[in-house]
């Protein structure tokens, strides 16, 4: 058996995304967090794009390869791991659900600009564009619980970080982003209660979040709780 290990760090959304699958997938593997403020030389050395997540893979016999990007590490286990499931066996519906995994990944971008913004301007912008793109996908989801419905698959793990952003930003003050949005609220709320979705980060990740707020000066940690 492959010996696993993931090369991670306490926040990073997309670590998350290879954390659940591999935990969905009940693989062993070990977890190794890393300061990306200082990035050790060892790590330097085997990521190419100096990101995380890696997935570093060494085989009984000596052999090995690190991946990097967190949808290669994903794919890789859906193809080699075995256990449930997390893509579509149909090609067509599987491109769809990679379609809104890359969806995923433009509102991290967003996101990004909303919990760092420094004033009210820039909150307001970035508010109302992931309340934007959180309509769209309330258009695509059914009954759920999750997005393909019943299973859980790699469009879960790549929302389930997303989702949980907003479980400190609520305690800020609730800025209506989901106003409306009722198969959001039970998505949120079904991939919140996951066991690998609660497994992916460490108990402080709240600390942790607040701690980067506060030193990015976001002005979520300024304003007062909205009503």
């Amino acid at each position: 058996m492959s010996r696993l290990t993931l090369i991670s760090h306490h926040l990073c959304p997309y670590v998350q995304r290879a954390a659940i699958a591999l935990l969905e997938k009940c693989v062993p593997f070990e977890r190794i967090n890393i300061d990306l403020a200082d990035k050790p030389n060892w790590f330097l050395k085997i990521s190419p794009l100096g990101k995380v997540p890696l997935l570093r893979i060494e085989e009984e016999d000596g052999s090995g390869a690190v991946l990097f990007e967190s949808s290669v590490i994903c794919e890789y286990l859906e193809e080699t791991q075995p256990g449930v499931a997390l893509h579509p066996k149909d090609a067509l519906t599987r491109a769809f659900n990679r379609g809104w995994m890359e969806f995923g990944s433009s509102l991290l971008s967003d996101l990004w600009g909303y919990e760092t913004a420094q004033d009210e301007l820039q909150l307001e912008a970035k508010r109302k564009a992931l309340i934007a793109k959180f309509t769209t996908l309330e258009g695509v989801l059914g009954d759920g619980p999750y997005f393909a419905g019943s299973s859980f698959g790699l469009v879960d793990a790549v929302f389930a970080p997303v989702f949980r952003y907003f479980d400190l930003f609520d305690t800020l003050g609730d800025r209506g982003i989901f106003e409306g949005l009722k198969r959001m609220k039970r998505w949120r709320k079904a991939l919140s209660e996951r066991a690998s979705v609660k497994a992916a980060v460490g108990e402080d990740y709240p600390q942790r979040l607040t701690e980067f707020l506060e030193k990015h000066n976001s002005i979520l940690l300024r304003l007062p709780a909205a009503a």
